[in-house]
């Protein structure tokens, strides 16, 4: 399949799961994560603001920020920054897409980034990551190559094999509600 192809299949995937059993399917796969090693043992982890359509994660930035540096992107042009997040009160809507994002100071010591969970698209099962298309993560995931990269996705955001591009970076492991795909190159 093509990306098109497969973004649009995705997109009424998606729109036929309510809120509510998306929140409640992205339990066990937030779960997994918190379960991994790499996670347990990292002080600074990049994470993500849900959208509704995305796996929802505003929980779990609540849960582990006071234990952990939780980093969150902002949308600045074309690129990603991060801040970290503080709180409720450190949040406001992002001037590009609306999606509250953390104010305060840029986080630029991106060597320090032990891991970073991140959304799509699509997924497969050589862990090959398709976005929304602008490349914001490809971008920011080239930027910290020593970060353990973590994709997640519910389960009918896994396939088989997606269209991959030169710039594409793949995750080292990808999680969703049922399955858990990893590299056999670094222990996660």
């Amino acid at each position: 399949m093509e990306k098109a192809e497969i973004r649009k299949q995705v997109r009424a995937l998606k729109k036929e799961v309510p809120l509510e059993e998306k929140i409640r399917r992205s339990l066990p796969i937030l779960e997994k994560v918190s379960d991994l090693e790499s996670f347990r043992k990292a002080s600074t982890v990049l994470l993500y603001w849900s959208m509704d359509d995305e796996v929802y994660t505003q929980d779990f930035v609540r849960q582990w920020y006071k234990q952990k540096c939780l980093l969150l992107p902002c949308v600045d042009g074309d690129d990603l920054l991060l801040r970290q997040y503080t709180g409720p009160e450190s949040m406001q809507p992002g001037p590009q897409f609306g999606i509250p994002e953390p104010i305060g100071q840029v986080f630029t010591k991106l060597e320090k980034v032990e891991m970073i969970v991140v959304p799509g698209v699509a997924f497969d099962r050589s862990r090959n990551r398709m976005g929304r298309g602008r490349g914001f993560y490809d971008r920011l995931l080239k930027s910290t190559p020593n970060a353990i990269k973590v994709g997640v996705a519910f389960d009918f955001q896994i396939f088989d094999t997606i269209p991959v591009e030169p710039f594409d970076v793949p995750m080292d492991i990808v999680v969703s509600e049922n399955s858990i795909c990893l590299s056999g190159d670094r222990s996660i």
